[in-house]
């Protein structure tokens, strides 16, 4: 097999990282000795576009090797078979785009496509029917949607020459208007999706579609190491609170371990693991092969997938895998910045006096893992419990995922938030990227939330003003 290193090992090694012990302290320990730590002992000190992009601090020169390894296979493009380049052909035959940072731009966070703009890369729609027969309510199990039968659980708006895209995407917005106690009116947008240009036929008229935006890479290792029983505690907490707040774990299939454990990555934790979150958007956005998912992503209508030629059985080794899942789960959380400010400090406060906090927990330590030292036992601050949650009826998909409602969504982690804009270039937040900004994104918060959202819409200017200089900080 070909590996294919970059200038970004080159770079990387002379870049200036933090190199802070790790966190091994309490959750009692005073706050300004940790939480400039988002990450614990990964933690790297870095601003600008490649802010997301750094090996973790403590990950020692020996493996950052294998971290640029990684990171070549997900920013560079695959290409179509067969190609002299045999360690990376086999995209599509149908696909969403021919490369991982095509997305996740910068490690970072996507964009839905611009008003009149068919370009959805760094956006996806998810597609599924309401499962109906005991066949199909079995299948949820393993697949936790039952796809549409022609086009399958995910739409493919790009094609290899010799086949067709599925069909293209497109959004539309509907404003909101909500207003603040003091007067102040904040415009909201509501989208909606629709698909047209579509090539192998009509799509199930019971359809469900739910547009997905590419998420953060930083800090996966981390979460993936949080243990389970911790996860289990804080629902059992939020329940026990009778606040109205009552998360809880998405049950999800292991496709290597062949039985149902706790989804963790995802929208609504559909995925277990960053090995698995990684084979599934190879096969879903890419078009490629593995042994995680051996079969190409079309469906038996598609017959032109099997006319075309592929990269071989599996076109993603087993080696670019795990290269690909060891980057991953190293991309370093930036450090917080400006948490002595004083309007952040109040803004802080109110973001815990407004019940954000319940959901958006801040701190956790991971387990302790010898296989993955850079990651143990680390006090790490993503604001996620990783649970799921009912965010009421204007974030509804009315599109279930295993144990997820259509009105359920993980708590998305805040780490990184701040740096979005320097980042990406933009300010889109929430799973299909209808919040412009921050307070679009609190003011979306329904169900659960709602209490919380209210208390928001409660505070002054100056008060506003403070919460979103908090989350900047993150």
């Amino acid at each position: 097999m070909k590996l294919y290193l970059t200038a970004a090992w080159i770079s990387m090694a002379a870049c200036s990282i933090t190199t802070s012990a790790q966190a091994t302290g309490s959750e009692s320990k005073p706050a300004s000795s940790i939480t400039l730590k988002s990450g614990g002992g990964t933690t790297v000190n870095k601003s600008g576009p490649n802010a997301f992009s750094l090996p973790a601090a403590n990950l020692p020169l020996s493996k950052r090797l294998d971290f640029s390894v990684g990171n070549s296979f997900f920013r560079n493009p695959w290409v179509q078979a067969p190609a002299t380049t045999d360690a990376r052909d086999g995209l599509g035959p149908i696909f969403n785009t021919n490369g991982c940072q095509n997305c996740h731009i910068k490690d970072g966070r996507g964009h839905p496509p611009e008003p009149g703009d068919s370009n959805a890369v760094s956006m996806l729609v998810r597609l599924s029917i309401p499962a109906t027969t005991a066949e199909q309510q079995r299948a949820l199990i393993t697949g936790g949607v039952i796809p549409d039968p022609i086009y399958g659980d995910q739409l493919q708006d790009f094609s290899n020459p010799g086949a067709e895209p599925e069909g293209q995407v497109a959004v539309t917005y509907r404003d909101v208007p909500v207003t603040f106690a003091d007067g102040e009116v904040i415009t909201l947008r509501e989208p909606t999706v629709t698909i047209t240009d579509l090539n192998y036929g009509a799509l199930h008229p019971e359809v469900m579609l739910s547009a997905r935006i590419a998420p953060p890479m930083i800090g996966l290792g981390l979460l993936e190491q949080i243990p389970e029983a911790t996860l289990e505690a804080i629902a059992r907490e939020q329940r026990e609170g009778q606040q109205g707040i009552s998360g809880k774990l998405n049950k999800v299939w292991d496709v290597q371990l062949q039985q149902t454990v706790t989804g963790r990555f995802g929208w609504k934790a559909g995925q277990p693991t960053v090995m698995q979150q990684n084979a599934a958007a190879f096969n879903g956005d890419v078009g490629l092969t593995s042994k995680l998912f051996p079969q190409e992503n079309c469906t038996a209508a598609q017959t032109v997938c099997a006319e075309l030629p592929s990269g071989g059985e599996p076109e993603v080794s087993d080696n670019v895998l795990t290269f690909v899942e060891f980057y991953a789960r190293h991309l370093a959380v930036p450090a917080r910045r400006n948490i002595n400010d004083p309007q952040v400090k109040q803004g802080e406060a109110l973001f815990k006096s407004t019940g954000c906090e319940s959901c958006h927990r801040t701190a956790i330590q991971t387990a302790k893992n010898d296989q993955l030292p850079a990651l143990s036992e680390q006090i790490i601050h993503p604001y996620s419990d990783l649970l799921l949650h009912d965010m009421g009826e204007g974030l509804a998909d009315h599109r279930g995922e295993f144990l997820a409602s259509g009105r359920e969504w993980r708590t998305a982690p805040l780490w990184g938030i701040g740096y979005t804009e320097e980042v990406n270039g933009h300010t889109y937040f929430l799973h299909d990227g209808r919040a412009r900004n921050l307070m679009e994104a609190i003011l979306w918060h329904g169900g659960e939330a709602q209490q919380s959202r209210d208390k928001v819409l409660m505070l002054n200017k100056n008060e506003r003003d403070a919460l979103i200089a908090f989350l900047q900080s993150l």
